[in-house]
């Protein structure tokens, strides 16, 4: 398992982790608030592809995504920042998050891929349904999924 490091680590608790599942990763995003979960899964998302540590907050990107429930939001939100990322060949290392009703209007702050500073890890093929859940638990809110590598 692998912890990532953010703001909720100066509250004693780590904002994501990463986890073994076959031959694919889990992720898991932690937060107060639903939102905050959301954005943290992004960054354990992108962790599992980059050392997002060495990402720089250049420019950003807009991401609104529509699901029929709180889970199917999160795979959506995931899936979109991957397009983004496929498609102008990206990676982000900060994340807002803002939840209404079933939409989701996220901002993604990072830079265009550079493979030898970001240490590319893996490519994540895309957020699935497998392990999908977003809940509340001891006191904080839980976003985790598969992602397929």
């Amino acid at each position: 398992m692998t912890r990532g490091r953010g703001d909720a680590e100066t509250r004693g608790q780590n904002p994501y982790e990463t986890f073994e599942h076959e031959a694919d990763i889990g992720i898991r995003g932690f937060g107060a608030t639903s939102e905050e979960a959301f954005a943290n899964a992004a960054a354990a998302l992108y962790s599992v592809m980059v050392d997002i540590g060495q990402v720089e907050q250049k420019e950003f990107r807009g991401v609104n995504v529509t699901a029929g429930d709180q889970e199917q939001l999160l795979v959506e939100w995931l899936n979109a920042l991957l397009a983004v990322s496929d498609i102008e060949r990206m990676v982000f290392s900060k994340f807002e998050v803002r939840i209404e009703e079933n939409r989701l209007a996220g901002t993604a702050w990072g830079e265009h891929l550079d493979r030898t500073k970001h240490h590319a890890h893996v490519e994540v093929k895309g957020a699935t349904y497998h392990m999908l859940s977003v809940k509340q638990e001891q006191g904080r809110f839980v976003a985790q999924c598969v992602v397929d590598v």
